[in-house]
């Protein structure tokens, strides 16, 4: 937990006052909310928008948390619903894949830069089912256990290795039908 304290101490610090407790909760927590955004939008820049946007209504709902101890399963479910409603949104605007290929070819020298390959994976991941994507982003943007992502999902650690093993097999597939090696 980084310094000692458990998430409803800091919760209950943030509540009674200590502004710091806060920022170390958001600290300890902002990959996870950022991962399951991006899990969910399929877009690096929407996700942080939306990351910050629920790390910002978290404090305002603060209060409200019925369960101190389950702060993680409570803002990563605050993140959840506000992409799902940026999901729903009319007012939304994304840049589409074409376009930006579209924008390589007309200038060849952005099309071969080193963030190619990154670009490629980030595309691929973004083509995986929405519960392959999500677990596959919380777990290497967060760095958790099986164990910890089953308790944020409110899932089995088994399901979490069972998406996790179909995540990456259909990222191998997909990549090596692109002629991309391991």
């Amino acid at each position: 937990m980084g310094n000692g304290k458990s998430d409803a101490d800091l919760v209950r610090e943030a509540l009674s006052g200590r502004a710091g407790a806060y920022a170390l909760l958001v600290h300890r927590w902002s990959a996870r909310v950022l991962a399951v955004c991006h899990g969910r939008v399929r877009n690096a820049s929407t996700a942080e928008d939306l990351a910050q946007e629920t790390l910002l209504r978290a404090l305002r709902a603060l209060g409200s948390i019925r369960e101190p101890e389950r702060f993680g399963s409570w803002i990563c479910g605050i993140a959840t619903r506000i992409c799902l409603d940026w999901l729903k949104s009319k007012q939304r605007t994304e840049v589409s894949i074409d376009n930006l290929e579209a924008q390589a070819r007309e200038n060849p020298s952005h099309a071969e830069s080193v963030n190619d390959s990154w670009d490629l994976l980030s595309k691929e991941i973004e083509e995986l089912p929405a519960e392959c994507r999500e677990v596959l982003m919380l777990y290497y943007y967060s760095d958790s256990t099986y164990q910890e992502l089953a308790d944020m999902l409110e899932v089995s650690a088994a399901t979490v290795n069972a998406r996790l093993t179909k995540a990456r097999k259909l990222l191998r597939h997909r990549l090596s039908g692109l002629g991309v090696e391991r």
